[in-house]
């Protein structure tokens, strides 16, 4: 199993473009785990700056940022991106995650 997360060359992509249009220049996509959601967690993402605490993953130049205590959810990850006609978004195929609730909105861990 990969340790930490690994980004799609569409989640690259995509970090790039929105690092661009939006001017946020040596910014990163910042993932965290955190509590809610039907299921018990949930994804929160959000471009930000990295933090010297943050463990950064990388890819044709498009960071994703990862608190200490988030890693520990998200180790094997795969995060993708989806642009279809119902649904667009960071997409993520998570080896950790034993349920996940209906709407897929949120996920346990074991």
């Amino acid at each position: 199993m990969a340790i930490g997360v690994v980004l799609t060359d569409r989640a690259a992509a995509r970090i790039k473009e929105v690092v661009a249009a939006e001017n946020r220049e040596g910014q990163g996509l910042r993932v965290k785990v955190v509590g809610g959601g039907c299921s018990g967690l949930q994804y929160k993402v959000d471009f930000d700056q990295p933090k010297t605490t943050d463990k950064i993953f990388e890819k044709d130049g498009a960071k994703v940022l990862v608190d200490m205590k988030s890693l520990l959810y998200l180790s094997g990850t795969e995060l993708d991106y989806k642009d279809e006609l119902m649904q667009s978004g960071f997409v993520f195929q998570n080896p950790n995650v034993k349920k996940a609730c209906g709407c897929g909105q949120s996920f346990m861990v074991s």
